[in-house]
């Protein structure tokens, strides 16, 4: 008489594997993670903007807005990591890492001013900026140019945890988890993710595009060429307060400043090439760290692969003791 086992073919897999008959392996753990913050992400963001925009009346340049839906991936990569795969944040690089990664943050600080003036000087040569600081003037009120840069650049620093939100759901958690985490197959798809997600914005008055498939194409495009640098300070500092700050000071230096001197111009470039300048310099600075790190012999890895396990809540001091 024969017995039918109950056993499926994959826990017999699993059991072959040495694995627990039941418990999910890794990689569909991982999957079911991503699957949640995407929805969590898109479904969070998406229905805020249309509240706070279509319901609240709240324009998309008002920081009311903008601040509660771009904080959603930060939150959506928490409620994943202690509730819906369990993991913890080991691989999450939260510590500061003030001592072994201070160059990098003082590049992720300095970083955009450079690309700012990189950009100027871009949009000079090109015949779409006569060189004309005045419109600086009017950054702060009651301030001179140089003094409300100065303020600007102070500021940057206090709204890193600000952009933390955002930098610790896609280069944090989304990133290492896409293609197994290889690292160019994942920085784009990360950009292209995160450039997606803020698609509404474009038909809410953020982005005034005379074209409007055209402006979304160069935001992917700046989206992918920023992702690049992020991941690239992300894993080298082990730190996502590195990118997050580097990520402040796109938004808050970088484009701004381009935005300031370039679009108040009554012959300005318009909102395309506005934001299409600034990510040649950012662009360049991408394909430079790309070569750079290739030549060095590959791409630093991350101690310890994403959702491998660690207590919740866990803030790992050593989550980039090898990083490159």
């Amino acid at each position: 008489m024969s017995i039918k086992s109950t056993q499926s073919t994959s826990e017999w897999k699993q059991e072959a594997r040495g694995e627990p008959r039941g418990k999910a392996r890794p990689d569909t753990a991982r999957t079911k993670g991503v699957v949640a913050f995407l929805a969590l992400s898109f479904a969070g963001t998406w229905l805020w903007l249309w509240v706070a925009w279509g319901v609240l009346g709240l324009s998309a340049l008002n920081p009311l807005l903008q601040l509660p839906g771009f904080c959603v991936p930060g939150f959506a990569a928490v409620v994943v990591r202690r509730w819906v795969t369990r993991e913890g944040f080991a691989d999450a690089g939260l510590g500061l890492r003030l001592k072994p990664a201070w160059p990098y943050y003082l590049a992720a600080w300095l970083g955009p001013l450079a690309l700012a003036a990189l950009t100027m000087a871009l949009a000079a040569v090109l015949g779409l900026w006569h060189p004309d600081l005045s419109p600086l003037d009017g950054l702060a009120p009651g301030m001179g140019r140089w003094s409300a840069l100065l303020v600007l650049m102070l500021v940057v620093p206090l709204l890193t945890p600000v952009y933390w939100g955002e930098e610790f759901g896609w280069t944090s958690y989304l990133r290492p988890r896409l293609f197994g985490g290889r690292l160019v197959p994942s920085v784009v798809a990360t950009g292209v993710i995160w450039a997606v997600w803020h698609y509404p914005l474009a038909f809410i008055g953020y982005a005034d595009f005379a074209n409007v498939p055209l402006g979304l194409l160069v935001w992917t495009v700046s989206c992918l060429c920023q992702e690049v640098v992020l991941a690239w300070l992300y894993l080298r500092s082990g730190s996502v307060w590195v990118a997050s700050l580097a990520h402040a000071g796109n938004n808050m230096v970088l484009f701004l400043l381009a935005g300031q001197l370039l679009g108040d111009a009554d012959d300005g470039p318009g909102a395309i090439a506005t934001m299409a300048l600034p990510t040649v310099p950012v662009a360049a600075l991408a394909g430079w760290l790309a070569w750079r790190s290739r030549r060095r012999g590959g791409r630093p890895r991350s101690p310890r692969p994403p959702g491998t396990g660690g207590r919740p809540w866990r803030r790992d001091r050593h989550v980039a003791a090898r990083v490159g």
